[in-house]
């Protein structure tokens, strides 16, 4: 059954333990209002087609763990979706039982306010963890799931706040997962985490292949972009965070606030 807010997609993540407590799914949106400097995932801030999908859908991707106990938002920009997410929600908790993280740059006390967009007001009554503010690279101290210090963690239901998760101050975790060609980098990476995964990604490219290897790239058609990093973002709908071609690391929220979500 189709409900008429589709989502513009950019990743999504099936299982993972480097986004909140427990294991989780994560869809990442596409399209970003903030251009926050130090931004790790710019190619999810234009707001243009990435992968359309239906939130119930949607919900059944998310939901083909049967592990999974919760659902991360990031993107871009969740809250500019929020009427598709909120369907997506409710799509995933007629299905099973969840606990729903959110990241967002705007903060709760606008979004309340002023909701940026339909749906706003019902997508925070979904929620039980919100970390809003936009990502500040200078107050990036390394620590929990937020991308910066400024930004807040705040539990809108009592369901995580006794979990034993530090969201503020717990060790960062990230996820690289690989899908052939495509790296994606899942989670708020520790120090020195981006800058070792990026390096790695630079060898593999560097690396001569030789013709004939299962690795061997087809020449070119007439008229291919030649420059185009073999080692972008999944192509199965996002990041996150429609990723197109260049490396992407997704975690909470890359564009709407946080370097990585």
């Amino acid at each position: 059954m189709t409900t008429g807010q589709d989502l513009n997609v950019a990743a999504t993540r099936v299982g993972t333990h480097a986004l909140g407590p427990g294991r989780r799914s994560v869809v990442w949106v596409q399209g970003c209002p903030f251009r926050c400097a130090g931004c790790l995932a710019p190619e999810w801030i234009p707001n243009r087609p990435a992968r359309r999908l239906d939130p119930s859908e949607l919900a059944g991707e998310l939901l083909a763990d049967p592990g999974v106990t919760g659902l991360t938002l990031s993107g871009g920009e969740p809250m500019a979706q929020a009427a598709g997410l909120a369907a997506l929600v409710r799509a995933a908790r007629a299905r099973r039982d969840l606990s729903v993280i959110c990241f967002t740059g705007y903060r709760l006390e606008r979004l309340r306010a002023r909701p940026p967009a339909p749906g706003v007001t019902e997508l925070i009554g979904l929620l039980d963890v919100l970390i809003d503010g936009q990502y500040v690279a200078r107050l990036d101290d390394g620590k929990g799931l937020r991308g910066s210090a400024n930004q807040r963690v705040h539990h809108l239901t009592p369901r995580l706040a006794g979990c034993g998760y530090d969201f503020t101050g717990g060790p960062r975790t990230a996820e690289i997962a690989v899908d052939g060609p495509a790296a994606l980098l899942v989670g708020v990476p520790p120090p020195g985490l981006l800058a070792a995964f990026e390096s790695a990604v630079e060898e593999v490219r560097s690396r001569p292949v030789l013709p004939g290897t299962d690795d061997a790239t087809p020449p070119a058609p007439p008229g291919a972009d030649h420059g185009r990093a073999p080692h972008g973002p999944p192509t199965n709908g996002q990041p996150a965070n429609g990723q197109p071609s260049s490396l992407q690391p997704s975690s909470g929220q890359p564009s709407s606030g946080q370097p990585t979500r």
